[in-house]
């Protein structure tokens, strides 16, 4: 097996490749991504790249550059020793989210993952219409999502949580000790060679302890919980593709303070809802004050949790504002693009005019001067 073989490399990604092999270019896979360079891994080993400037400016948003777990046409690198990021492959899916901050600005987590691990902690930060979130963005990026509870040690009753849990996700869900070790054999057991899953979660919840113990080693730096209301700390800051000792791949992303989906309202988390709506008396039911709710009829027996609903409209209302944002901006930098682009077609059309009024006079007899004209 080859090197990149044992970071995900397949056909699906090989038959897109084809015509970039052509060029003399080499096949490469995003491990990190700390502002403007790129940790790779090529046939070779791992470089150090930087996107080409065709590419950077080619792009009409931060979508379509680079990010973790893309797979890239590289040129090996130079005398200056970077290597040069050419071409990003066509993804298998992305894992998305608007970038913190008021402005709708999408941010790629990971690109090419079978697998999103929803981390939560069984302590006091647990929150089943979080953990919706978490798996609507699973469902939505076309992941499978598998929900792993942390600090299990932490919890006087895990049962009745990895129930909610499953029914707040739609997902298979183990609980876990990064501290005590439990349930972390029969998690790695889970994780596929060669298939590359995502750690996602808030800040705090035990994520970097847990990849420690996946790793078998220190690597990720660790905090101890604050005493005043015991949660963790913020400590990964950047995004990292590791091989793990089975021959997994693990995306370690930094905890998220806030999570915005941005490619939908992950309606498939929801399929209970949508099911239970499409015996509704009205189809276009707000399961409010409609009759015949079916929806509404399903909280009163105990059916469905009525958080579930709550939620639901949330995310629906989030996403038509961020659509709307996103149309303006997508449109005012258009605008701003083609703005550009005139007005660099408009300077070159002055220069080819100037030099053809220049060439034209030169030409001219009457440019030669008294002298030359009284001699001609």
């Amino acid at each position: 097996m080859t090197l990149i073989e044992r970071f995900g490399w397949s056909p699906f990604f090989e038959s897109r490749f084809l015509s970039f092999g052509l060029e003399g270019l080499v096949p490469a896979r995003v491990l990190r991504e700390e502002r403007e360079c790129f940790l790779v891994v090529a046939p070779e080993g791992e470089a150090v790249a930087e996107a080409s400037g065709r590419l950077r400016h080619a792009a009409r948003s931060r979508l379509d550059l680079p990010a973790v777990g893309d797979w890239v046409a590289l040129r090996p690198p130079s005398d200056r020793g970077l290597a040069l990021i050419q071409a990003v492959l066509p993804r298998r899916n992305r894992i998305a989210r608007k970038a913190a901050g008021d402005a709708a600005n999408p941010q790629v987590l990971a690109a090419n993952v079978d697998v999103l691990l929803v981390d939560m902690a069984l302590d006091g930060d647990f929150n089943l219409r979080r953990l919706e979130r978490y798996a609507a963005l699973a469902w939505e990026s076309e992941a499978d999502p598998l929900v792993v509870l942390t600090k299990s040690d932490a919890c006087a009753d895990v049962l009745p949580r990895v129930a909610d849990a499953r029914a707040a996700a739609g997902a298979d869900v183990l609980a876990v000790s990064a501290v005590t070790g439990a349930g972390v054999l029969e998690l790695a057991a889970r994780l596929a060679p060669r298939k590359t899953h995502a750690l996602a979660g808030m800040s705090g919840v035990g994520k970097s302890t847990l990849v420690n113990r996946l790793l078998g080693a220190g690597v990720q730096t660790v905090r101890e919980t604050r005493a005043s209301d015991g949660r963790g700390r913020h400590t990964t800051t950047r995004r990292d593709l590791l091989l793990l000792p089975g021959g997994a791949l693990l995306v370690d992303t930094p905890g998220m303070r806030e999570l915005a989906l941005w490619d939908g309202p992950g309606e498939a988390a929801f399929a209970d809802i949508g099911a239970l709506a499409s015996r509704c008396r009205f189809r276009d039911c707000r399961h409010g004050a409609e009759p015949d709710c079916a929806v509404r009829a399903a909280v009163a027996d105990g059916r469905l949790d009525a958080g579930r609903i709550v939620g639901h409209r949330k995310l629906l209302k989030e996403s038509a504002w961020l659509a709307r944002r996103a149309d303006a901006g997508l449109a005012r930098a258009e605008k701003a693009r083609w703005k550009s682009l005139t007005r660099d077609a408009m300077r070159r059309d002055r220069r080819a005019r100037s030099v053809s009024r220049d060439e034209l006079t030169s030409r001219h007899p009457c440019s030669r001067g008294p002298a030359r004209l009284a001699a001609s």
